[in-house]
Formats: structure tokens, sequence, C-alpha cells
């Protein structure tokens, strides 16, 4: 018998069972009312005694149907038990991660939380595509973007983690005068590091460009990340971020943040791929640690 019994077998009865008759049980089954009438008189003919008591007031289970319908219910709610489990449990999530950032972001801020987010996901392999030109997520280029842009493209799905503050510093050996701290646009006449052509967009270096003369600029960088290493070198004051700066004791700040200068710092992927686990598990994380460090990012102490 038990073999000739399946589970929609179960559920028929309870369903029977739960609305007393025929009709309620053929509509939270989809099924239509004959479908019920004809598949009852088969289960029953299975089992061999009668499931229910036909009444004028609807269908009143028996000893056995009662205990058919009970079972139905047991296994039902084992079944919706395991489906929270899987659903609320750490199937850890697997695979490649393609991430895509600058090279600034990526050696000062970001992997100490690549290494801890490997620590908690050992199964998500990153791969990081380091450059300052956006890749197009659009285009599965990458699957993640943690961009400095205040246009981070509107077919992109994420949050705005931080504004990343930046300020004019200089060493700390070297101080700043009486004279400049009276009057800060003495210190246009200093030598200067600035941003080259390839960064000419940058807020940090149209306001060189609009402030210091060409000849006061000792060296150009087609990079961020070289900056603050070249006014600790002593080649010139100059704008650098302040979550690089401010960790660095040789540097010191010789005009406070500019808001001119800000950008946002954005987590970012493509809305086809969002809950992807991996994907779901790096925003998270990522996400989290990035913004314990918000005051950092935004020159704050």
């Amino acid at each position: 018998m038990n073999a000739k019994l399946a589970w929609d077998d179960f559920r028929l009865i309870k369903a029977i069972a739960d609305h007393d008759g025929l009709t309620g049980a053929a509509a939270a089954l989809s099924v239509n009312h004959s479908t019920v009438f004809r598949r009852l008189g088969q289960i029953e003919e299975i089992v061999g005694v009668p499931l229910f008591e036909r009444r004028k007031t609807g269908y009143v289970a028996t000893v056995a149907g009662a205990e058919m319908a009970a079972l139905a219910g047991r296994i039902d709610e084992d079944v919706t038990a395991f489906a929270r489990r899987l659903a609320g449990r750490d199937v850890a999530p697997s695979g490649e991660l393609r991430i895509t950032t600058t090279d600034t972001l990526y050696q000062n801020a970001l992997l100490p939380v690549f290494a801890a987010f490997r620590r908690a996901n050992p199964l998500i392999r990153l791969d990081v595509v380091v450059g300052n030109q956006a890749l197009n997520l659009s285009k599965r280029d990458a699957d993640i973007a943690i961009r400095a842009s205040d246009t981070p493209g509107e077919t992109l799905v994420g949050r705005r983690i931080a504004t990343i503050a930046w300020a004019v510093y200089g060493r700390a050996e070297d101080g700043v005068s009486e004279a400049e701290k009276a009057d800060p646009a003495l210190l246009y006449q200093r030598d200067w590091v600035a941003l080259g052509d390839q960064l000419s967009h940058l807020k940090a270096a149209r306001f060189v460009r609009e402030h210091v003369a060409p000849e006061r600029i000792a060296l150009r960088s087609s990079a961020v990340l070289g900056m603050a290493e070249a006014v600790a070198q002593g080649l010139g004051i100059g704008p650098v971020p302040c979550f690089i700066a401010d960790r660095r004791p040789d540097l010191m700040r010789l005009l406070p943040p500019q808001p001119d200068f800000a950008t946002g710092l954005w987590l970012l992927t493509h809305p086809d791929i969002r809950h992807v686990p991996r994907v779901r598990a790096f925003m998270d994380f990522c996400g989290g640690e990035l913004a314990r460090q918000r005051s950092l990012f935004e020159g704050r102490p």
C-alpha cells in the first residue's frame, strides 16, 4: 500500500479535511471538483477503508482519514522547516567575483577588506582589476565596481558609502609659517605636486590649474597613488585624499578639506546580478566595512 501512495495523495486528504469538503479542497489545490472526487475514490480503494463520511454538512474525516491528514500536516511542517533552514543557513557562496577599483582605493583602503572578506567567505575567489578607467558593468567587464565618482551610472545599483575628502598637504617637518597661516594664498608660492593630464578631470587637478602658476609645479603624476609619497619626499605640497594622508605622521594639512575637491565613494553592481549569492555577500560585507571608515574618508577626526 505504501508504495502506491504519493505525497500528493496525502496533500489531497489534508485539503479535504481542512476545508470540510471537495469544493474548498479543489480551490486550495487549484484543480477541479471532479478531479478531487475521482482521486479520493482511488485513494480509498488503495487504503481499503473509507477516509471520510459524506454528510449534508460536508465531509468528516474517519479515524483513518484524520490520521492520514495529520501525517500530511507533519510532513508539510517538516518540508517547510527544511526550506526555512536552507534559506537561512550559510549555504556558503562560492565562485569567482570580478571587482574593479582604482589603484588608490586598492592600495590604501581595500586590501584589508578583501582579506577579511576572504576569511569569512573562503569559497569566493577575487579577481581585482585595478585601474583609473571605469569598466563597463553592463557588459560584464566586472561584477562589482568600487568607484570614486559623482556620476556612478544610472543603470547600476548599489550605495554611496561616503564622501571622499581631499585637502592640501605638506611635509610635517616643513611645517607652515605664521605668514602662511595668516594668508593661505602664500602657499601658492611654494613648489607643488599636481595630477597629470590623464586625471585633469578631477576637481583637485582643476583647483591646482586655477590657483598655482605652471612654473611652481615641480611634478605631475598620472596617478593619485604616488601623490602622498611625492609630498613626503619634499617635491612640493599638493592635494591628497584625506584617508591616505591623515594616516601618515610625516604629512600635515596645510589647508582644511576642500568641499570643491570632494567626490562620492560608491559600491556598485548591475541589477541583473545583485541577488547572486557571492555578489550579495560581497556587497553586504564590503559596504559594512567601508561604512565603518566613513569618518576617515570624509577627513573627520
